[in-house]
């Protein structure tokens, strides 16, 4: 990913988010979603990103983006430093289930062995069960971390999975 590829993810990530998510997080907070706002977000994140973390999108025949995946060091404590997160995993809506997903999640498995981690864990809402069904096609399982967070006033759990052996 380099930094002309942003306005791109951050449309791919804002629409994500509203299909998604619809039903699941508040329509109040996916509809103040907007392209721009994300774009401004999502540069200052690239820029700060440092050392570790990988930013890759898939790209189709024509070259242009139709998905990104973020992979970096663990966010919060309690894992060994050989534990890599899963920070983003986002395809254009049109495009779930053509295998774009797999791709990118495939080649995030190749970076993070490359980079030293020996599993990687990542992020799901409880009710995201289309996301939840394909990490789990993938090797990963739900380890029992749960957390949740607060969108407009109400509170949204997730589930932790984790995989392990990337090789």
């Amino acid at each position: 990913m380099t930094e002309a590829d942003v306005p791109a993810v951050s449309a791919i990530r804002v629409s994500g988010w509203k299909s998604a998510y619809a039903g699941i997080v508040p329509r109040s907070f996916l509809d103040d979603m907007t392209v721009e706002v994300d774009i401004e977000q999502r540069r200052q994140y690239f820029k700060r990103a440092g050392e570790g973390v990988t930013n890759l999108v898939a790209v189709d025949p024509h070259g242009r983006v139709v998905g990104w995946a973020c992979l970096g060091p663990l966010r919060c404590g309690g894992a060994s430093a050989a534990t890599g997160e899963l920070y983003a995993l986002y395809v254009q809506p049109s495009l779930t289930g053509s295998g774009i997903g797999r791709i990118l999640l495939d080649a995030m498995h190749a970076r993070a062995h490359a980079d030293g981690f020996d599993r990687v864990l990542l992020w799901v809402l409880v009710a995201n069960s289309g996301a939840r069904r394909f990490y789990e096609r993938a090797g990963y399982v739900a380890d029992g971390a749960v957390q949740a967070d607060d969108y407009d006033g109400v509170s949204v759990p997730e589930v932790r999975y984790q995989r392990q052996s990337l090789q």
